[in-house]
């Protein structure tokens, strides 16, 4: 589908739970929150349906997020029905890892084409400060687990601290040809109380310890990102830098949460509340025109670099990540 903007929206996250067993600093409190109940988020079946009308609609990608998508009991059964809906030509997962050496082989089987492993740093220490989980063997565990299953495998990891160390994660690259982002902090729920370093601090920092990176025009996933090569490594660096480096003219996504409702861009607090329509037996004409107007209604852009407000009058979101879906 072309949205108002002439650009085409052919990619959706679905949250498929706002749960996880992390506590990452920049994401959720320390003492957790309030869980949405199991009835107020969408099953497996409304999934599914609005998968096919969303396909009708244009959209050919699905990234399953959370909260941690793998805290969702029976995640390889939506797997598999999204990978057999008509016109879906992937279904991806982005997940904290930790959960997956168990669950690779099967979520592979069930159709899942990639996933992406948050992986902030290697550091024992670091990672269980910034995630408040001492599970860094965990995460690795998952990131083997998801190669020997034969999925690719994509690395993000948000620059946070001084002490990251963020070569040594640049550095699972070096010998693979899988791709290691770099994504710049969004200024968003928790993440507001964070301003790490943006691309160029973080494209010297690896220059200086590796060599120049040099562009490439190869496109490695569905998303926004820039990619890379640096000298004797394998795999690409990649750059995902929302805010200095504004990507809305080619922002080809929308976002579905947990609750059900569609979000058509990160910095805005409206939607379309599909959950509602659902249950009150709506017929598929009826979601198609109000998903459809949604998608057309999306914004230009956002402002998060902006010191004004919201420019069409819009409020600016509140919600923490765990709640939009990651």
């Amino acid at each position: 589908m072309i949205d108002g903007q002439g650009r085409t929206i052919d990619y959706i996250r679905i949250s498929v739970t706002d749960r996880c067993n992390m506590r990452c600093v920049y994401c959720m409190p320390e003492d957790g929150v309030a869980k949405t109940s199991h009835h107020d988020i969408l099953n497996f079946e409304e999934i599914l349906r609005l998968a096919g009308l969303f396909s009708r609609l244009g959209v050919r990608k699905i990234k399953l997020t959370g909260g941690e998508p793998l805290c969702r009991l029976g995640l390889e059964e939506l797997v598999s029905g999204l990978a057999a809906v008509p016109g879906i030509d992937c279904v991806t997962l982005t997940t904290n890892g930790t959960g997956l050496a168990s669950r690779a082989q099967a979520l592979r089987q069930a159709g899942l084409a990639a996933v992406n492993i948050s992986l902030d740093t290697l550091d024992l220490v670091l990672y269980e400060t910034i995630t408040r989980r001492p599970w860094l063997d965990k995460a690795l565990e998952g990131l083997e687990a998801a190669r020997a299953a034969g999925l690719p495998v994509k690395v993000n990891c948000v620059p946070l601290l001084p002490q990251q160390k963020l070569w040594d994660v640049a550095e699972l690259a070096r010998d693979r040809a899988e791709a290691v982002r770099f994504i710049e902090m969004m200024p968003i729920g928790l993440g507001k109380e964070f301003s790490g370093p943006g691309q160029e601090a973080v494209a010297a920092v690896l220059e200086q310890r590796f060599g120049p990176l040099t562009p490439v025009s190869e496109r490695l996933g569905n998303g926004p990102a820039v990619y890379y090569a640096l000298p004797g490594f394998r795999g690409r660096i990649g750059f995902i830098s929302a805010v200095s480096h504004r990507f809305c003219e080619s922002c080809n996504r929308v976002r579905l949460t947990a609750e059900g409702y569609l979000i058509r861009c990160l910095q805005y607090d409206d939607g379309t509340d599909l959950r509602a329509l659902l249950r009150k037996g709506a017929s598929d004409a009826v979601l198609l025109e109000a998903m459809a107007g949604e998608i057309a209604a999306k914004p230009e852009g956002h402002h998060f670099a902006a010191e004004a407000g919201a420019p069409d009058g819009a409020a600016d979101e509140t919600r923490r990540m765990d709640q939009i879906g990651g």
